[in-house]
């Protein structure tokens, strides 16, 4: 008889050769024969065993039998041991396929922003600069790097660029379920595991078949979306054996800024008593910074020049996606033979390609970007014919002559899985498999420009051709002396083949790649307790040894910074761990006198790093349920982890981060004023009060890993209750407090934090990674990963589930997931102050993924569905709390800003569902009133992308029909 808990369909469908087996988080695990079949369970009552709408916590099902005499039971994320009736102390969320499927998400990743325990440090498909169209998430705003994403129990590729699992790449019509650990899991799975652990059950071993199709668009006729999906499974020789293959192909189109009217034009300001401005200082003319001509700009047909004035920025909304366009497919296949009770092999494999592209504005010039050594600032020279003024005078200028740029990401997934269980004797077996799994991407940006050949266009040389500050005379050789270079006056459109040779797509390639072995042995019934009302003792030890290589080639123009956008240089590298686990639960009593049930569980791993040498982690819980109406868990564990590949060996690249230049906005100090207005004249900026950055809202940082880094330590303790109170049958409720700290903390400071300690003195080393050129203007703020300070965290999740049959035909069924942010503590510097970020807004955003947006203190999702024979209508409310904005170091109010803070967001979703024998129609609104994303002064889409991504599609709708055969 099949048991739950595992990545397979549910029992219905499943194969006879299927019996003994579970796939749990570590493995597949054959488990011991039960009297009573075991069902899956999905609500958060012991009694709750049919689907419901809403998130729930994980349960076991009402014991029918007694722990020594047969049980129902399952393996669920959290444990490697079954559950017999609840006695689990891990806070664990299970999600059901059907959850996802009645919301208009097409990615995993989409739907996983509704709950409040996903945090938006991740990546989203609303997140379109620099993140190739990857969907990354994270638990309690840990970050991505801390939360463990397994695929039917084993370690899945990650994206060799954002290096985490990219939820785009998983089949949604083919996940079962999802299970949520929500708290950590070192300890059992590995050190990634910080916040906790997502585990993605797919369906498998599978004899019926089915095939959905999908579509959907907003209101406005964009974000269209397909997808097609089907599986057939196929049982052998007698049921021995079985073959399920599935496929999925999706598609999702983008939309663009300049089709929302709240994101265009792009607000580039936001000054106290000031009125904003918008759009960018690098306009589509070439215009002059310095000598005489300062404050003039060409005319657009370059037959003369004007004065600059607001008129002429350049509104950048318009040639930008605000979500990628998105096409997956995906192909997976699984089988399994039973030879005999002691061995089961079996093997799965899954091909996934991803394509996605967005669109962004074309390239700003002022001057070369670090590393290059050519001319910094973008300097003409005074002896140039096209230079009326006849001495040198710095330039900077849009090249709309290239025309937009255009991001292009190819990605190829496989995953080969192989391994076999079996019992070994009595009640002990064994399951041992070996992953594989390799990813490579390719990214192409179209209309790029190579900074050098338009030097050459407009016969600059450099006296000192190794100094970016060297000074430049015209010289048409170095034009006239290359094939295809056309000498340009650089105040004049260019012509298509100045053009041709002045811009480039950049081809930038990567690759991730994984080995996992794992070796498990488990008996959840070793020995029952010896005295009256004792139950089982359960064990389980394994072996795990895996390995992970990870590079990334950027083009070799964006390696040498001879590229008018971000440079890259080369990272690459990996490590190899070497691991045993255990974990022994027992249930100490069992229908006792105040002890319906209480059970203590242990977890240990012990880890050894080639890159650190030994670490040891532990955890241990307690699960009480006096009686059955209430019950009381806890558990404490610690957590370490060692930084990623790309923190330890990522080449340092230049991007734009947003953030503001201090000398730019010295008013909105106060009474650090004076200390700002010191440094910047220090560093040749003679009045601070007239001083005009290029491109406000944004400055050039330089990102990357740091060999010298040393691993992360923490602890994590929760305890809540849950209560099933037996006079409301279908209620649960249950009350979780968590706290999490990590010391060591690997992380990097956002670009305003260093320039905010800098300009005011409160933190002056960060004055030594600021630079800037010969005209004042920002160089670059180094941003490395550093290992910064401390991280602690703790909240409050309140969760309650209602299922209630109203009549013969009818069904109500209520869910609500809610988290209060208790505390959000950082320490940005080791020694450093601490600052509560709970409650505040990071209106500058962060620079890559991993870094937090935003901390809402309150979140909540509502599901409420009526079931009426056949038809189904349900009802989905997403609250996002209000948030004050922040810098990075202090909050901003009416005195230094013009906006400082954002209210709270509701947004409503409905679907309607009918069941007509064989056939599931279903169609669906999200965003039903069309809610707005409340204005964040970002610079760039003016709302914050990663928090409110839900919002920024707008009203969408969509509609399915499947069919089972």
């Amino acid at each position: 008889m099949p048991v739950v808990g595992s990545g397979w369909a549910d029992a219905a469908t499943k194969s006879k050769s299927s019996q003994k087996k579970a796939k749990h988080v570590q493995a597949h695990s054959v488990t011991t024969p039960v009297t009573q079949t075991p069902r899956v369970v999905t609500g958060s009552s012991p009694t709750a065993l049919t689907p419901v709408a809403g998130a729930h916590r994980a349960t076991a099902a009402r014991p029918t039998a007694s722990l020594d005499g047969g049980s129902e039971a399952i393996v669920v994320t959290g444990s490697l041991l079954r559950s017999a009736h609840n006695t689990d102390s891990n806070p664990v969320q299970i999600i059901t396929s059907k959850q996802i499927q009645q919301t208009s998400a097409v990615t995993l990743g989409d739907y996983l922003q509704r709950l409040p325990s996903i945090g938006n440090s991740g990546a989203a498909n609303t997140q379109t600069n620099g993140f190739g169209g990857v969907s990354c998430t994270d638990l309690r705003n840990l970050g991505s790097t801390r939360v463990l994403v397994l695929v039917d129990g084993k370690r899945t590729t990650q994206d060799p660029n954002a290096a985490c699992v990219d939820m785009n790449m998983i089949p949604v019509e083919q996940i079962a379920s999802v299970e949520i650990l929500k708290d950590g899991g070192s300890e059992l799975y590995g050190a990634d595991a910080v916040a906790g652990v997502i585990n993605i059950k797919l369906r498998h071993d599978l004899n019926t078949g089915n095939i959905t199709i999908r579509g959907g668009l907003t209101d406005r006729g964009d974000s269209r979306t397909g997808l097609i999906a089907a599986y057939k499974g196929w049982n052998f020789d007698h049921d021995r054996g079985n073959i399920t293959i599935s496929g999925q192909y999706m598609t999702v189109g983008p939309v663009m800024q300049r089709d929302r009217s709240w994101a265009n034009p792009v607000q580039a300001s936001n000054d106290p008593g000031v009125p904003p401005i918008y759009g960018s200082g690098y306009s589509a003319g070439m215009r002059v910074l310095s000598g005489p001509g300062a404050g003039l700009i060409a005319n657009s047909d370059g037959s003369g020049f004007h004065n600059f004035t607001s008129a002429d920025r350049y509104n950048y909304g318009n040639d930008q996606s605000l979500s990628n366009y998105l096409q997956s497919s995906t192909l997976s296949g699984d089988m399994h033979y039973r030879v005999n009770d002691h061995f089961i092999p079996y093997a799965q494999v899954r091909y996934t390609h991803k394509s996605a592209a967005t669109s962004m504005a074309a390239s700003p010039v002022a001057g070369s970007i670090y590393p290059s050594t050519l001319s910094n600032p973008l300097t003409l020279p005074g002896n140039a014919p096209y230079n009326p003024w006849g001495e040198d005078v710095v330039t900077q200028k849009r090249y709309t002559d290239f025309g937009g740029r255009r991001s292009e990401t190819a990605v190829d997934n496989l995953q080969v899985m192989g391994g076999a269980h079996g019992k070994i004797v009595a009640n002990w077996e064994y399951d041992a498999s070996m992953t594989y799994g390799v990813s490579r991407a390719s990214y192409d940006t179209e209309n790029m420009g190579n900074y050098r050949h338009i030097l050459e266009e407009y016969g600059i040389r450099q006296l000192d051709p190794g100094d970016p500050g060297s000074a430049v005379t015209y010289d048409p050789t170095v034009c006239t002396s290359q094939r295809g270079c056309v000498l340009q006056n650089p105040f004049a459109p260019m012509s298509a083949q100045a053009a041709n040779y002045g811009k480039f797509t950049q081809h930038d390639t990567a690759q991730y790649m994984l080995r996992d072995f794992n070796l498990r042995v488990n008996n959840d019934r070793v020995v029952k307790m010896p005295y009256e009302n004792g139950g089982q003792l359960g064990l389980a030890f394994g072996l795990e040894h895996r390995s992970e290589q990870l590079s990334y080639t950027p083009d070799i123009l964006a390696q040498s910074g001879d590229t008018t956008g971000n440079t890259q240089a080369y990272s690459g590298g990996g490590f190899n761990a070497t691991e045993v686990y255990g974990e022994a639960k027992l249930n100490l009593l069992h229908n006792a006198f105040l002890a319906r049930d209480l059970t203590v569980d242990a977890q240990g791993r012990w880890s050894h790093y080639n890159t650190f040498g030994n670490t040891q982690n532990w955890k241990v819980g307690i699960d009480w349920a006096p009686t059955r109406d209430i019950r009381f868990r806890g558990t404490l564990g610690t957590s370490y982890r060692q930084p990623n590949v790309y923190e330890l060996y990522g080449g340092q690249s230049l991007g734009y981060a947003a953030a503001t230049d201090p000398c730019a906005q010295v008013s909105s100090y106060a009474g650090l004023a004076a200390n700002v207005i010191a440094r910047c004249q220090r560093d040749g900026i003679t009045n601070p009060a007239t001083f005009e950055v290029a491109n406000p809202g944004q400055v050039p940082a330089i990102s990357g890993g740091n060999a010298k880094l040393s691993p992360e330590m923490g602890r994590t303790y929760t305890f809540g209750t849950v209560i099933t109170p037996r006079w409301i049958p279908g209620l649960t409720a249950s009350v979780e407090y968590w706290h999490y700290t990590v010391k060591n903390e690997i992380s990097s400071v956002l670009a305003q934090y260093a320039l905010d300690g800098c300009y005011t003195g409160t933190a002056t080393q960060y004055c030594s990674a600021i630079s800037r050129n010969s005209n004042q203007q920002l160089n670059y703020v180094t941003t490395l990963d550093e290992n910064l300070g401390g991280l602690k965290t703790s909240g409050i999740d309140f969760d309650l589930d209602y299922h209630v049959r109203v009549s013969p035909v009818d069904v109500l069924t209520l869910s609500n997931n809610f988290q209060q942010i208790v505390s959000y503590l950082q320490q940005n510097e080791p020694g450093g102050p601490w600052y509560n970020y709970a409650g505040r807004l990071f209106f500058a955003g962060s620079s890559g993924v991993g870094g937090t947006n935003g901390i809402p203190r309150v979140t909540n999702y509502t599901t409420a569905s009526w079931a009426h024979d056949n038809l189904t209508f349900t009802y989905m409310l997403h609250y996002t709390g209000g948030m004050v904005w922040n810098d990075g170091t202090n909050d901003l109010n009416r005195q230094t800003a013009g906006q400082w803070k954002t209210p709270g967001i509701f947004t409503h979703d409905v679907t309607v569902n009918y069941r007509l024998h064989k056939w599931n129609f279903e169609v669906g609104v999200n965003n039903l009133l069309d809610k707005k994303p409340p204005f964040v002064f970002d610079a760039a889409t003016n709302t914050a992308n990663a928090i409110y991504s839900s919002a920024i599609i707008g009203r969408y709708v969509f509609a399915q029909v499947g069919l089972d055969f």
